[in-house]
This record gives C-alpha cells, sequence and structure tokens, in this order.
C-alpha cells in the first residue's frame, strides 16, 4: 500500500535497534526522510547506512540520550519541522518495587512520561499549523497487563497515555494524530533482560523462560521488530487521519479481551 508519506521528515527515537529501529526501517520504506537516534554511535551508524543503502532516503544520525535537554535540543536541530514524530525511549531495568528509590522513580517518569511529552510540546504547534501531523508514542502492553518487575515503566506509560488522550483531542481538526502502539512480547534486547529477571524469579535457564513466554502466546511467537514497524508506518501515514487519542495493543492475541 502507498501510505502517502514520502517525502515527509520524521524524527524517531531509540531507532538504532529494536522496535525503534523496525519503525525507522518502515518509514524510510515509505518514502520519509529521517533523523534516527540512539546512544551508541556505532550501532547508530550502521542502523544509518543500512538505511540510506535500502532506500535511499536522507538519513541524519543523533546519537544522544533523548531524555536529556540536549540530547532534545540535538534532535530538533536535525529537523526543526517534523511530519512525524515516533517517541520510543528504554525503560527501567526490571527491579522489585521495594527497591525503587526517590531518584529511580523520578528518572523512569522523566524517561518514559515527561521526555515524550517535551518533545510533543516542541513539534505539535508547528503540525497544526501546515495541516499535518503523525505522533506515535511506543508505550506497552504493560499499561493494560501489569508485568512484574516493571511497575515504573508501566505507571509512567500509562501516565503518559492519560495524559495525552486529551490532548490528542485538541490537535484532530488539524489533520495531526497522537497513538500509541503497544507491544506485547517481541523479539528485542529488552525482552532478553526481562526473561533474565523472571528466569532467575523462577530457577529456569533463561531459553526455558523464553519458551514458556511464547507458548502463553496464542500466536506462538515473540513478535518481530519488522511487523512492528509496518504497524506504526501505517498511523503516521495519510490514510490513518482518522484514528487518533488510541492504543493499538500488538501482542500476537496475548492481552485476553473482546474490548
Amino acid at each position: 500500500m502507498e501510505l502517502g508519506i514520502k517525502g515527509k521528515k520524521a524524527i524517531v527515537c531509540a531507532s538504532s535497534r529494536g522496535l525503534g529501529r523496525g519503525c525507522a526501517m518502515a518509514l524510510a520504506e515509505a518514502g520519509c526522510d529521517l533523523v534516527v537516534n540512539g546512544r551508541d554511535e556505532a550501532v547508530l551508524a550502521a542502523t544509518a547506512a543500512e538505511i540510506r543503502e535500502l532506500f535511499g532516503v536522507s538519513v541524519t544520525e543523533v546519537a544522544a540520550d533523548v531524555s536529556t535537554a540536549k540530547g532534545q535540543s540535538a534532535l530538533l536541530a536535525a529537523c526543526p519541522d517534523p511530519d512525524i514524530l515516533v517517541n520510543n525511549n528504554g525503560g527501567p531495568p526490571p527491579k522489585d518495587f521495594r527497591e525503587l528509590d526517590r531518584e529511580a522513580l523520578l528518572e523512569g517518569v522523566t524517561q518514559n512520561m515527561v521526555t515524550p511529552i517535551e518533545l510533543i510540546q516542541a513539534v505539535i504547534d508547528g503540525m497544526s499549523e501546515r495541516g499535518f501531523g503523525r505522533i506515535v508514542n511506543i508505550t506497552s502492553l504493560s499499561v493494560y497487563q501489569p508485568i512484574s518487575g516493571l511497575d515504573l515503566s508501566s505507571g509512567a506509560r500509562a501516565g503518559l497515555t492519560a495524559f495525552l488522550a486529551g490532548v490528542a483531542r485538541t490537535v484532530a481538526r488539524s489533520n495531526v494524530t497522537i497513538n500509541a502502539v503497544l507491544p506485547g512480547k517481541f523479539d528485542t534486547d529488552r525482552i532478553r533482560k526481562t526473561l533474565e529477571f523472571s528466569a532467575a524469579k523462577a530457577g529456569v535457564s533463561v531459553d526455558e523462560q523464553a519458551g514458556k513466554v511464547a507458548n502463553d502466546i496464542p500466536a506462538r511467537r515473540l513478535g518481530t521488530p519488522e511487523e512492528f514497524g509496518k504497524a506504526c508506518a501505517f498511523l503516521c501515514s495519510a490514510h490513518a487521519g482518522y484514528i487518533t487519542g488510541q492504543n493499538l495493543i500488538l501482542d500476537g492475541g496475548l492481552y485476553n479481551s473482546a474490548f
């Protein structure tokens, strides 16, 4: 399907690997010029080079921590007037909530709630003035279905979801949409850390835990960053202007609910 966004400018946060990389790849395939971001310069450069080679679009690399004012300024300097913003950021590592001190709590909320809001504040009025904007926030299935040890990440992302639910309705008339994609179990570095945490608690190997996790998913497999990216790209497309304030669950049927 032609997504109607060829030549649009997109900022994709935390896009050197994992789900963010999947989103960057899909947007590049649709013809978008990109700003990609990550903290590991070598990994980021490799991702950017692959995207250029595969799709021939403009790719600007910004090696920075998107949760810092300096990192955000660098992203916006590279693309002052983005048409598309994909918010993504690493979350706090798995940890029993009893072990979280105030500093850790504030850092988690900054990473997974404050940071995307700050970036949205910076770009949303320009999008509205130009009559096109697509904002996609990568959150987590844990917003709906708690995951042991990820309480801080879940709480911060749930706060982001509630915060933006009202904001999304204020800009819909300007053809600016704000949606979230909620990944379940995807084959990424982050899930490996979660598997290690849960395997240690259960007293089994990581491979055994991974098999158990996959078996609990109706699709009987982990998701791929590529299919995640395609879903994100559709929400960024010209065809998705009537979809806003929504949370798209991508989980292979894991969340057992009719609504």
